[in-house]
């Protein structure tokens, strides 16, 4: 065959065109990857926040299905050998659930591995969830038409704290048993209802010899098919909605600039899974985690300081121990605000907040567009400066939670902690929403001042004439367009509260309550640059770095 003749093409497996057909004929297979195979994904490192939550999961299931074959969900007493590891614990008493924990530590070959394994995968599932859903908050991604797949996310968020606390109290260790007892309080502080409610959970008074059982059924059957179904339905959301991007030139609200999600976007996925499957099965063999033979079995007078949750339960912790132990007796009930308000009231409320925000939001603005253009953070002041806000309060709850190992560790007193706590619960938010915001309205003004004069260089001129200029680089067409091209809201305008004929007007005070909200949000505000500013600034040659030599540069401004 001569060197210009072309080879002969490759004829497809015929197994594999019987495969294809068949599928295709039965499922329809053709046009699903035409669907989703195609499927545009933008190239950001956040989105990559969401990836780690599943393939978290991932790892989850693949551990926790190992740890299921040797675990024992039972509360019946039984004695330790006193042949096994380890030494402290041979011959003492203790539950089938707290003896079948050594026993995947000390005995199951890789058991312990396994157990930090998943307790590791469990925190960075619920702190990739987390991050996750902050990069959504202060990017907007939540606005519509991504409203309800905020609330799946949220519910994802409210499940992954749910599965991580019922797997914690499993081993039936000191440690795990306090947080069940710090449980089994909150749930009998809830007025009525709360003495039925624990009863009903515990088979009986605390710790009862149910509560093991049900809540191994909850970790492992009920929490895991409710995510796995919300998983799918967030998933399936993604898709439809396609994918929110950045800004920039070339991305507008009815594009997405990526990669197929075949084979380009298949391919980095799948390594990112390995990679984040790789991380925690090194910190499994290498850090150690919920060491239960250091606090024994759970017995209810055995608790010492530094006896902390995992993190993601932490802010409850903190709630709990900055109340004042204020009770009320009323009508014969005690009501126990000292445990009610931080355990109930508090949560409730920071939860409510951040599942309706986006409603919130929409409901002032009154914005029934579409957006898949993300802000960023510094176009929205009101918004970020809200988000950090509402992260100060977790964090003086986080910290409060340690209030203890802080007043060890830096010899202070524990009730001067307390109470620092207490006034920053107050005072820091308000101090860091106001801070934020004035440093989001900074940032607009110097992206304008960027947009219009382009980059300092630190060259100054003089010209025939004496004047000196200092000599500013333009921004290239990407920069610009970055800085340029969001939206500011101006607050919203309402109709007076009387007609013409001096009749009042129906909803007025309804519309006023919406222009505070909006004036709140919107009312300070840095316009964007608008295109004949940015034409005038451009055609202003003083500020413009101008090709060629310093002469040329001279003689052009001169004349």
């Amino acid at each position: 065959m001569s060197a210009g003749t072309d080879a002969p093409a490759q004829k497809p497996d015929p197994r594999l065109a019987a495969t294809a057909d068949f599928l295709d004929t039965r499922v329809g297979i053709s046009k699903i990857v035409k669907e989703f195979a195609r499927k545009i994904f933008p190239d950001h490192w956040s989105f990559l926040l969401g990836e780690i939550a599943l393939y978290s999961f991932i790892v989850l299931l693949i551990s926790g299905t190992f740890l299921t074959m040797f675990f024992v969900p039972s509360m019946a007493h039984t004695t330790y050998p006193e042949d096994a590891l380890p030494v402290t614990m041979q011959g003492l008493g203790m539950s089938e659930a707290f003896a079948s924990t050594l026993d995947i530590s000390f005995h199951v070959r890789g058991g312990l591995l396994m157990r930090q394994i998943h307790h590791w995968a469990a925190l960075l599932f619920v702190g990739s969830m987390v991050i996750h859903m902050l990069r959504n908050f202060f990017t907007g991604a939540f606005r519509r038409p991504r409203e309800l797949n905020w609330l799946v996310g949220f519910l994802l968020l409210i499940m992954g704290l749910l599965a991580g606390f019922s797997g914690y109290s499993l081993p039936d260790d000191v440690l795990s048993g306090n947080g069940l007892r710090i449980a089994d309080g909150v749930l009998r502080a809830i007025p009525i209802i709360g003495s039925y409610g624990s009863y009903g959970l515990f088979g009986g008074e605390f710790p009862g010899t149910d509560i093991i059982p049900r809540l191994f059924t909850v970790h492992i059957l009920l929490v895991p098919a409710l995510i796995l179904a919300l998983i799918a339905v967030h998933l399936f959301l993604v898709v439809w909605h396609k994918h929110t991007q950045y800004p920039g030139p070339g991305r507008t609200e009815k594009n997405v600039v990526g990669f197929p999600l075949f084979p380009v976007y298949t391919a980095k996925a799948g390594g990112f899974f390995f990679i984040v499957f790789g991380v925690i099965a090194l910190m499994g063999a290498t850090m150690s985690i919920n060491s239960v033979w250091a606090y024994g079995p759970y017995d209810p007078s055995i608790v010492g300081a530094g006896a902390q949750p995992d993190w993601y339960m932490l802010f409850l912790e903190g709630s709990l121990r900055l109340m004042p132990g204020w009770e009320f007796v009323i009508g014969g009930y005690t009501l126990s605000l000292n445990i009610l308000v931080p355990g109930v009231v508090i949560p409730g409320l920071l939860f409510t907040f951040l599942a309706l925000y986006p409603f919130i939001e929409g409901a002032v603005t009154k914005d029934r567009g579409e957006h898949h253009l993300l802000d960023r953070p510094r176009n929205a002041a009101t918004r970020t400066a809200l988000g950090a806000g509402f992260l100060s309060i977790w964090f003086v709850l986080i910290g409060a939670g340690s209030n203890d190992l802080i007043s060890t560790h830096f010899n202070v007193s524990l009730n001067l902690i307390t109470w620092i706590f207490r006034i920053l619960f107050f005072v820091l938010p308000v101090v860091t929403f106001m801070i934020t915001r004035r440093i989001c309205y900074g940032l607009q003004r110097k992206d304008r001042e960027l947009a219009l004069h382009g980059h300092e260089t630190g060259r100054v001129v003089r010209f025939a004439s004496g004047e000196f200029i200092e000599v500013h680089k333009p921004l290239d067409s990407y920069e610009r367009w970055v800085l340029v091209s969001h939206h500011s809201p101006a607050p919203l305008e309402i109709e007076p509260a009387e007609d013409a004929n001096g009749v009042a007007r129906p909803g007025f005070e309804k519309d006023k309550r919406r222009r505070r909200l909006s004036q709140f949000f919107y009312e300070d505000r840095i316009e964007p640059v608008t295109p004949a500013e940015l034409a005038a600034a451009q055609s202003h040659g003083e500020h413009d770095q101008l090709e060629g030599s310093e002469t040329e540069q001279l003689e052009a401004r001169t004349h």
